[in-house]
């Protein structure tokens, strides 16, 4: 006996099945991958004098150091890029964003202390603490903090996703490119984007991904 919904039910699973194999298939990533980048047309900025004023600036965040306890270079220009924008009028507020796993491990504290560093004042500076990844750090932008519009500030790589998540849920956004980093660090991180666009098209398309935590919303004027 076959019940009502069944034949509907075993369709989608077919159809869910056969789209996960073409995601990940050699093909089906270099698509998704180039299909990321065209987002950004128009939206990527590497001067504060071109990029339009946006209220909040969206810091993604990043630990301050490598796993060999050297200064992570990402770190360091992207504090260089959010404080550039704040001195140049471009943003009033920055937003900061990023994991905040464990005592030992704090980015956005971090990434505070470091702009209080520069000379950004604290009264502009907001934390989301709860920004585990880019797509929860973007979705919690709008959703807890309010935002409708932001600036992101990251390497060009990040911020093209970051792009791509913001147009997906509907928020108005552009970004500021911090300095990119070359090397050894800079190709292994290019190879781990593929893998990350890739993830993101399953979580936007076939999981309806949720972030980790949402909560109630938190004031930022």
């Amino acid at each position: 006996m076959r019940f009502p919904g069944m034949k509907s039910k075993r369709k989608k699973i077919w159809i869910g099945g056969i789209a996960a194999l073409l995601l990940f298939s050699a093909a089906g990533t270099e698509y998704i991958y180039r299909k990321v980048e065209r987002t950004h047309a128009g939206l990527l900025y590497t001067s504060t004098e071109t990029v339009p004023y946006r209220k909040t600036g969206l810091l993604l965040g990043t630990s301050p150091t490598l796993k060999s306890e050297k200064e992570n270079p990402y770190f360091t220009h992207r504090i260089e890029a959010a404080t550039a924008l704040y001195r140049a009028g471009k943003i009033r507020n920055i937003l900061i964003s990023g994991e905040n796993s464990s005592l030992e491990y704090n980015e956005p504290e971090a990434m505070r202390v470091a702009l209080l560093r520069a000379g950004v004042p604290d009264s502009v500076i907001y934390v989301d603490y709860a920004g585990f990844r880019t797509i929860d750090s973007v979705i919690r932008a709008k959703e807890i903090f309010g935002r409708d519009s932001i600036t992101v500030i990251s390497q060009p790589f990040h911020n093209i996703r970051a792009l791509y998540i913001a147009r997906h849920y509907g928020l108005e956004a552009v970004a500021y490119n911090a300095e990119d980093v070359a090397g050894y660090a800079g190709i292994h991180q290019q190879l781990r984007e593929h893998g990350a666009r890739v993830r993101l098209f399953a979580e936007l398309y076939l999981l309806d991904y949720t972030p980790h935590f949402l909560g109630k919303k938190e004031y930022m004027p």
